[in-house]
């Protein structure tokens, strides 16, 4: 089976090693992968300067998603994995310049202490209020039609939490507008807990409630010898996992690995397929001048890309694809002498509400999310610039955008010091936006892709925009195709 992946990101690297695995394991398995930059990775990309690690893109992935941990392990970079410094865990809000710490007992969205939301000066009086009412708000029927997350953050809490809470927050995450994105794709469990429970906090409590229940019955069952092992070992309680997980050398690190397992020869950097034909063999795969034919083909470019490529193939498939949004943002790290800086706030960083008027989204205070990946005596302030509403900031020299982000830190944390290294990191249509109806359109999307043999979509555009999703997907396709030519393979071997 002669495979082509198009785009060397993290997903279309994934299926490269599924592929490889495959190979390994016997199967009759040939793959090509392009890439149409100079290198592979895509938005992974780490550089070390002078002892400390600087993440262009991603700096992490969610240690809860299991597909980031596993593949790390199976690259033997599991002494490599580096988990975030989670005891000095702190988020602040921005609002009018003062940093305000989110309240104790809320979870993500959704507050669950009252004392703590009620004392927060995060909220106004009105808001506070609409927050104590929420508990009375009735269950909302199923099966009516999507809605964005401001529009259901808004009718629980009030707008004063999708401009202070929801927005910031997901512009972090996804670089999205909450008015925009989908709630029953970036928030599901809270739109089930809005139909079973009518009030978020209700259902959040609840939720809480039975993972507490379940946490309590296996340390009783493995107390009483019902895990494996015995004694004292049995029944001691685990670590709690950490939010987020790294590599201590960098999120380059996972390219670096993947890429050493792959076929020399089956990786062609600086060529970009430029079309995809669709044959009653397989399909022709056109890039770099020449053309050739594969049996299947594993797309993992962004949809917009992939919707270029597909346009002669399926124009419903193409349109599809097309009405994926994507938005940009542009990264900061500046590395300073921690001595030169004022005290700065506990935690790990802030958010910058829209309402505030500046062009910082976020910052991290890298030196303390993980430990051990900066020099000594050196602190690193990552920023955040750019997303859906300031799409102009990346037509702009590095020089203002690092002006601007000193600005800002000077008016927001006081600090006057000339930062001892910069690194500008612009992404341009990078981070698919799961706007309202996205459940619909990848259902189409993904019907149209049923009629066509031997194509396979992965990426974040479609289900899980994180590194674990990505890898996930990646690799999914991969074993679907391998195990489709396997079927193909038998059935057409005579019987008896």
């Amino acid at each position: 089976m002669r495979t082509a992946i198009i785009g060397g990101g993290i997903a279309g690297l994934a299926a490269a090693y599924e592929l490889e695995k495959a190979c390994a394991a016997g199967a009759d398995v040939e793959y090509t992968l392009f890439e149409s930059r100079d290198r592979l990775g895509g938005s992974l990309s780490s550089e070390i300067v002078d002892g400390t690690v600087l993440e262009r893109g991603p700096d992490s992935f969610l240690t809860e998603k299991p597909a980031g941990v596993e593949l790390c392990r199976e690259l033997g970079l599991g002494d490599q994995l580096t988990p975030s410094n989670d005891a000095e865990r702190k988020t602040y809000i921005l609002v009018k310049n003062r940093m305000v710490a989110l309240p104790d007992g809320l979870m993500f969205l959704v507050p669950t202490k009252l004392v703590p939301t009620a004392l927060t000066p995060l909220f106004s009086i009105k808001t506070k209020i609409k927050m104590g009412l929420e508990l009375l708000h009735p269950p909302r029927p199923t099966g009516l039609p999507d809605e964005s997350v401001a529009a259901l953050v808004s009718r629980h809490f009030g707008a004063e939490a999708v401009d202070r809470l929801a927005d910031p927050l997901l512009s972090g995450i996804y670089g999205g507008d909450a008015g925009q994105l989908s709630a029953r794709t970036v928030l599901p469990k809270l739109v089930e807990m809005e139909s079973e429970y009518g009030s978020l906090t209700r259902g959040m409590l609840a939720a809480h409630q039975k993972m507490a229940a379940k946490a309590r019955e296996a340390a009783h069952n493995k107390g009483n010898g019902g895990g494996t092992g015995s004694g004292a070992a049995a029944g001691a309680p685990r670590p709690a996992r950490t939010i987020f997980t790294t590599l201590k050398g960098g999120m380059q690190q996972l390219v670096d690995a993947i890429v050493a397992r792959l076929k020399p020869g089956s990786v062609r950097m600086g060529t970009a397929v430029t079309g995809l034909v669709k044959t009653a063999a397989g399909w022709v795969v056109e890039a770099g001048g020449t053309r050739e034919s594969y049996d299947g083909v594993i797309v993992c470019s962004q949809a917009w890309a992939a919707s270029m490529l597909l346009s002669g193939v399926d124009q419903t498939l193409s349109d599809g694809l097309a009405g994926i949004p994507y938005s940009s943002s542009i990264t900061l790290n500046l590395v300073y002498d921690e001595k030169k800086l004022p005290a700065l706030p506990d935690g790990f960083g802030f958010l910058v509400p829209a309402s505030e008027g500046r062009a910082m989204l976020a910052c991290t205070f890298v030196h303390r999310k993980f430990l051990g990946r900066t020099a000594p005596g050196k602190a690193v302030l990552r920023a955040f610039l750019g997303g859906m509403k300031n799409e102009a900031l990346l037509s702009e020299p590095d020089a203002v955008l690092v002006e601007t982000a000193r600005r800002e830190f000077k008016e927001i944390l006081g600090i006057t010091a000339e930062p001892e290294h910069v690194q500008v990191s612009r992404w341009r249509r990078a981070m698919a936006q799961y706007a309202v109806g996205h459940q619909e359109r990848v259902k189409h999307i993904q019907e149209r892709v049923a009629e066509l043999p031997g194509l396979k979509l992965a990426g974040n555009a479609y289900d899980g925009i994180g590194i674990p999703d990505c890898i996930r997907l990646g690799r999914k396709a991969a074993k679907e195709l391998v195990a489709s030519q396997q079927v193909s393979e038998a059935a057409s071997q005579p019987v008896g």
